[in-house]
């Protein structure tokens, strides 16, 4: 298939498969998280190499995916699940086994409620990064509330820092075991103990934790770059932009903040990088036109094509209707089949 206009988000198929294979031989279960891409064909490339199933962050993903066919589907979020939720939900389990969060006690005993054994859910544990989630040691309290309880999982999302990847992954472990402990003492053993993100995937505690749910590694972007998780070698999805201008001795490309997202977390130099050009920033971004200072490069002429890396690349997936898997010898087009299902 011919390449589309630029801007467009082209999936480099040989370093997603490598980045696929490099975590499944990390030596525990994997139940990644497809809302980075959102896409079938990728789930099936995670599920081939060894995925037990999925993770996703909404009701309406689940949908989706179950809808291709997956049958093992955890919403890793604490649902507060109302009428028109918990019908939903039973609809999905008639056809696959669904987990979802809880953090609360009333949240577990109306999801009990309302799904009765329909369901089983997870406790949610914070481990530090104090966003959802509740104290480690009171799990057994959310699981005895009423829903089916199967075990305990975290988000180390505090690992999105710089050196804090390892010390992330201690308040993991430490944070599902002490969640662990509080269950058996219960007389509820966790069949499930999950974490896991991309940046502290590498130093995650396999002899505490069952399964992991990494997102972003898939593809990785220019925060893993900026981290230090990854070399640039490891980036999967670029966004391949046309140069339109050399105003002002810098570069203009054709892709702004509608296809890369506007993310820019305090550590980031700049709103993304050049996959070409290592030390290149993305300086300034509007919603159609991206300007990059190249740091003393030659500019590449007028008309040329570059590939700029997303600071998030999950942001920039949900922008846009299809990916283009370039194989090396054919340009395929690939659906985001979870776009807007927020809900």
């Amino acid at each position: 298939m011919s390449a589309p206009p630029t801007p467009y988000l082209r999936v480099d198929v040989a370093r997603l498969a490598a980045n696929i294979e490099k975590a499944a031989a990390i030596g525990v279960a994997l139940r990644p998280h497809v809302k980075t891409h959102k896409c079938v064909e990728i789930a099936r490339m995670q599920v081939a190499a060894g995925a037990q199933g999925i993770t996703v962050a909404t009701i309406g993903e689940a949908e989706a995916f179950v809808d291709a066919g997956f049958d093992d589907v955890f919403i890793a979020y604490p649902l507060w699940v109302d009428a028109r939720a918990a019908e939903r939900l039973r609809a999905l389990a008639d056809r696959a086994r669904v987990t979802i969060g809880v953090d609360s006690v009333a949240g577990a005993a109306n999801a009990g409620r309302l799904l009765g054994d329909r369901v089983s859910a997870l406790v949610e544990v914070d481990s530090g990064h104090h966003r959802s989630g509740g104290p480690p040691q009171r799990a057994a309290e959310v699981a005895q509330a009423g829903v089916e309880v199967r075990g305990v999982f975290t988000f180390p999302g505090h690992s999105y820092a710089p050196d804090g990847r390892a010390a992330a992954a201690q308040d993991e472990a430490r944070a599902l075991a002490v969640a662990a402990g509080a269950l058996r003492a219960a007389g509820i053993e966790p069949e499930v103990v999950s974490g896991g993100s991309t940046p502290s995937l590498a130093d995650s505690d396999t002899g505490v934790l069952t399964e992991l749910r990494p997102g972003v590694y898939v593809f990785n972007d220019a925060q893993q770059w900026e981290l230090g998780t990854v070399g640039s070698d490891r980036i999967a999805l670029t966004c391949r932009a046309t140069v339109v201008s050399h105003a002002g001795g810098r570069l203009v490309l054709d892709s702004g903040s509608k296809l890369l997202g506007a993310d820019r977390a305090a550590y980031a130099t700049g709103f993304g990088r050049l996959l070409q050009h290592p030390d290149a920033r993305v300086v300034q971004l509007s919603e159609h036109h991206a300007v990059v200072d190249l740091g003393g490069a030659p500019l590449p002429p007028l008309g040329s094509q570059v590939d700029v890396i997303p600071n998030h690349v999950c942001n920039a997936v949900n922008l846009v209707d299809e990916l283009w898997a370039d194989t090396g010898d054919d340009l395929l087009r690939w659906p985001v089949a979870g776009r807007g299902r927020n809900s």
